[in-house]
């Protein structure tokens, strides 16, 4: 490049020599295609909708047929424990009160896409959950209960 030229100058304002031995055609004319749709040429057909299979001359289309598999709620339903969680939540122990929901709310998901197995041993961490939070629960009460009448007394 000649130093002389400055940085800012336009491009074709530079010495012709300079420039590539490349030669630069004009690009092809706009052809109009429809949306989604490869360039067609005068030897094709033009498809005619958006979905057509088949465009080449010998061309077939082999489709497997699809399988849809329904999950079914069970029969018999496991038990989720949702109202004892619920009260397990707001009365007696809030975290373990969470978790039991959160199983139970598991539970019912599981018997409702046919999950057995799974649907017991949510059903089971719920109970548990919910056994161990209305235990605490019991017990706070009970020692809030006494230590009141601890202070009472000695007054």
């Amino acid at each position: 490049m000649d130093p002389s030229h400055s940085f800012n100058q336009p491009p074709e304002a530079s010495n012709s020599s300079e420039k590539s031995g490349m030669t630069s055609a004009a690009p092809p004319a706009h052809q109009h295609n429809p949306a989604g749709y490869p360039p067609s040429f005068p030897s094709q057909p033009v498809p005619q909708g958006p979905y057509v299979q088949g465009l080449y001359p010998g061309q077939t289309v082999v489709m497997q047929p699809s399988v849809f598999v329904t999950a079914t709620p069970l029969a018999d339903p496991v038990s989720n424990y949702l109202a004892y969680s619920i009260f397990t939540m707001l009365c007696c122990c809030l975290p373990l009160g969470i978790a039991a929901l959160i199983y139970s709310i598991s539970t019912r998901d599981a018997n409702y896409s046919g999950q057995r197995e799974l649907a017991e041993k949510n059903s089971k961490t719920a109970l548990i959950l919910n056994h161990i939070g209305l235990g605490i629960g019991l017990v706070f009460i009970v020692v809030i209960i006494i230590i009141q009448i601890v202070i009472s007394t000695t007054r």
